[in-house]
């Protein structure tokens, strides 16, 4: 989400944000950068604005002060007293004015960096391009700031361009590109990308391995405050570890961390860790990452931090409907000398049978997990795409087809292989879900988990070291585990840590031996100088050419939210060259919305070829104008080669349509299945006025509510009054499918799938409505009278019949959830919040709704919910 729009919304006329950065401390505070441009003069000014969670209005923010950009005005990279001259993470910056003293940290990364090199752009001598290099900036110990000039901030010493070559080249550059610019001074454009890839190839040339010691711990806290020190877990080794990567589960379970990630465990937590580090090294935190109660954290021995670089992290929430971050995982990447590292830290699905629901959280987290590159021409880094990768967490597999006693007694023997393997010594014991789901390929494929010899480490009693006693008895699992993939690592230990006692989880640590890419400075400037003077010989005149394996595709029966891919190939010949894929005449985007090509543009050496990825995607947004017609799965991509000739490829599809993207009256019309109806049929369906005179269609009745609606909630409610976190934990993405298909052809007379797949298709079926339950014409209204029920009633009033119709059904529904509340654990904030920002969602031009709006939108559902009425 860009939370620039809060900016811009402080604003006057006239005004722009040109970039804004934040960054996380006691207070947090967003700066952002705008420019005012007048008829006779142009002025910059730097704006200083708090808030207390992430900023979507300008509500959210509170402007603190205005730094005119302007004679005097200075910005300097500088040390504290307190902190060491390090580099590789958080910035200090030191901004000067003629009324202004200011001390600020910046994150670490390449917004920052940009930021930055906007501020330079503003006047002659502000923080030049030369003195914002990533290879100088100033990774912080301390991790509080001031505003006052009382912290003693000094400027650091500038350094000349040779001494930063020859002590500094390799510690933070962006790309080897960017070391090639360090070392000459000339500006190659396709070249350089050119050296960068040789580079990349010739890397064993002049890079050499040395070991590095990788502590990795994970740790579901259960939603506890930290009670003791984690030293026991953090610092039990002799020997300080090089790198610490730490990560929690379940840091705050609150509603409140559930649907507005705003948690204060996060400070408790991140000074437990600061205070127990081992007490032998000075390190400094290189990142922080939170989602929910998911939290990583990244140290590095003071020593190090020099050669830390290209730091960036990423969230991916799997909860219900995709998106919600109870489950999922948070990453954060980096390259340690010429070593790119990945470290991820997840919380996958609950509950024993869920075994496929995990998978699919994996599976989505190594999908959408996507890491900017500093080059903006460059295309996201996955997490596959890295030498190193790191995997923790909770990961909920559990020990099957054993009764608890019997687990049990196999740990009272410290048999534990015996529980881990499968019929290793030919006995019955099953095999473990994560072993046995690694074994099939259906995730981690690749990956190599150490072998366990402690004893597993959920569930406990909190407080103690017994095995749960709680009316669900838990067997024991190893839910919590690690594990690596890439070369050059060797597992030094593996184990639970029993001290620790405030969660019904133990913590878990694994320390591993890492060879990391060392570079040989004199190595590596001659093989940069050997592919300069190769370069030269080549004929700048050629014009690139490349072979396709395919111009023309064609995507059979697409189906709402279910991927269909198509590859080809592009095949170079004698000359490297760029490609991208370009926009046509008069269009923003190089494809319609529906269509992504992966990636959209790249480089190629001679006699090499790349695989390109067509992904067709129908979604809320494309669904309606494709069900109606009015949008056809037509589209021509232009491929250009940089210095040579386009190519065209012609992308077609048919699309069956679905009830999901259908409007509430459109459905309420059709009495047949939306796929047995003609596309002429569904199209004057869909285009019907939201509000009808009585005279249209006098022939046929309109049903009460769609059909595919009420075949939801009735499997619900016989199904699933008393299920367990309904409408929390979500479905699997297969059973979806085939309960959008049900709906979609009635050719089964119930509903397959769990009863949380149906739940999650209930709401996305209500998230697909082009025009919301309460419509977009009346969003204002209802947030004016969330807290007067009178007035919300007369709102629901004016609404269309069908949809006050499908109003009054759903709210007679979740009072019947409510009655079992005991067995299901839904209560009405649950409820209100979860349905609120469903059935009354702002319209498409107003701006992304604030707290204050979601809460008022939960208000004015929790009216209904506490009113009696009748059962669906």
């Amino acid at each position: 989400m860009d939370q620039s729009v809060a900016i811009q919304e402080t604003l006057a006329d006239g005004q722009t944000c040109l970039i804004r950065v934040s960054w996380p401390a006691r207070r947090v505070w967003r700066a952002g950068f705008w420019a005012s441009c007048g008829s006779m003069e142009s002025m910059r000014r730097l704006f200083l604005y708090t808030h207390r969670r992430m900023a979507i209005t300008a509500e959210d923010v509170c402007l603190e002060r205005v730094v005119p950009i302007t004679e005097g005005f200075a910005a300097e990279e500088v040390t504290p007293d307190s902190d060491l001259h390090i580099i590789g993470s958080d910035v200090t910056v030191q901004i000067s004015s003629a009324d202004a003293q200011l001390v600020v940290r910046l994150p670490f990364g390449s917004h920052t960096r940009t930021f930055l090199q906007e501020i330079s752009k503003c006047r002659p001598g502000v923080i030049g391009s030369e003195d914002i290099k990533q290879n100088e900036k100033d990774l912080v110990v301390n991790h509080s700031w001031s505003r006052n000039s009382d912290d003693k901030a000094t400027p650091r010493q500038s350094k000349s361009k040779m001494d930063i070559t020859s002590e500094m080249v390799r510690s933070s550059s962006t790309m080897v590109s960017d070391k090639a610019c360090l070392l000459s001074e000339q500006k190659f454009g396709l070249r350089d990308t050119i050296v960068k890839s040789q580079l990349v190839q010739k890397e064993d040339s002049y890079t050499n391995l040395q070991n590095f010691r990788f502590f990795i711990g994970t740790y579901n806290v259960n939603g506890q405050s930290p009670k003791e020190s984690l030293q026991p877990w953090l610092s039990q080794d002799v020997e300080p570890p090089d790198v610490y990567c730490v990560g929690f589960q379940e840091l705050d379970l609150s509603k409140e961390a559930f649907f507005f990630n705003d948690t204060p465990k996060e400070e408790e937590w991140f000074k437990a860790v600061t205070d127990s580090l081992h007490p032998d090294a000075k390190y400094a935190k290189v990142k922080l990452v939170r989602l929910v109660g998911m939290l990583l954290l990244l140290y590095v021995k003071a020593d190090h931090a020099l050669n830390i670089s290209e730091v960036e992290a990423e969230t991916v929430g799997t909860g219900i409907m995709g998106r919600m971050g109870n489950k999922g995982g948070v990453a954060i990447r980096f390259k340690f000398h010429n070593t790119s590292v990945c470290i991820v830290n997840s919380h996958l699905a609950a509950h024993i049978e869920d075994y496929e629901r995990r998978n699919q959280d994996f599976k989505d987290i190594c999908s959408r997990m996507q890491f900017c590159q500093s080059d903006p021409n460059l295309p996201p880094l996955t997490i596959s795409k890295h030498d190193v990768i790191l995997w923790l967490g909770d990961l909920n597999y559990r020990i099957e087809q054993l009764e608890v006693e019997t687990v049990k007694m196999h740990i009272e023997k410290e048999k534990f292989q015996a529980l881990y393997q499968y019929d290793q010594v030919q006995t019955c014991l099953p095999r473990g879900q994560l072993k046995k789901q690694m074994d099939e390929k259906a995730v981690f494929d690749g990956f190599t988990e150490g072998e366990i010899t402690f004893q597993p480490t959920y569930k406990y009693n909190t407080g103690c070291d017994d095995w749960d006693t709680s009316e669900k008895c838990r067997t024991p699992a190893w839910c919590d585990r690690i594990l690596w993939k890439g070369k050059n690592i060797s597992q030094l230990s593996y184990r639970s840590h029993m001290a620790l006692k405030s969660s019904d989880h133990k913590p878990v640590s694994s320390m591993f031996d890492i060879g990391v890419k060392v570079v040989n400075e004199e190595l590596y400037r001659k093989a940069f100088e050997e592919i300069v003077r190769s370069l030269d010989k080549m004929e700048n005149a050629s014009i690139p050419s490349v072979i396709l394996s395919q111009r023309e595709f064609f995507f059979k029966d697409v189906k709402y939210m279910q991927l269909q891919v198509e590859t080809f190939t592009i095949r170079n010949e004698q000359m490297p060259c760029q490609f991208e894929f370009i926009n046509k005449l008069d269009e923003d985007t190089y494809c319609k919305e529906w269509l992504i090509a992966n990636p959209s543009k790249g480089f190629l050496l001679p006699d090499s070829e790349m695989t390109i990825e067509l992904e067709l995607f129908v979604n809320k947004s494309t669904a309606t104008r494709l069900n109606s017609g009015e949008e056809k799965l037509e589209d021509i991509l232009i491929l250009h080669l940089d210095r040579g000739k386009d190519y065209f490829l012609s992308v077609i599809g048919n699309y069956l349509p679905s009830c999901f993207g259908s409007p509430i009256q459109t459905l309420c019309y059709m009495r047949e299945p939306i796929r047995d109806m003609s596309s002429e049929s569904i199209r004057e369906l869909t285009l019907l006025p939201l509000q009808m005179s009585d005279d249209i269609f006098r022939d046929e009745k309109p049903l009460d509510i769609p059909k595919e609606l009420w075949m939801m909630v009735d499997h619900l409610y016989r199904n699933a009054s008393q299920q367990e976190d309904l409408f929390q934990q979500p479905g699997l993405r297969s059973e979806f499918e085939q309960i959008r298909d049900c709906l979609d052809t009635a050719m089964l007379d119930t509903l397959l799938g769990s009863n949380h797949s149906v739940a999650e298709a209930l709401l996305l079926f209500l998230e697909s409505l082009p025009e919301p339950v309460i419509c977009y014409s009346l969003y204002n209204n209802c947030l004016h009278c969330a807290n007067n029920y009178t007035s919300s009633s007369q709102v629901v009033s004016m609404l269309p019949i069908c949809h006050k119709n499908v109003f009054n059904y759903l709210m007679a529904f979740l009072r019947e959830l409510l009655k079992n509340s005991e067995k299901n654990h839904l209560d009405v904030n649950i409820l209100a919040s979860i349905f609120g920002g469903l059935l009354l969602r702002p319209p498409p031009q107003h701006a992304n709704p604030d707290v204050t709006e979601k809460r008022k939108a939960q208000q004015f559902i929790q009216q209904f919910l506490l009113r009696e009425g009748n059962s669906p």
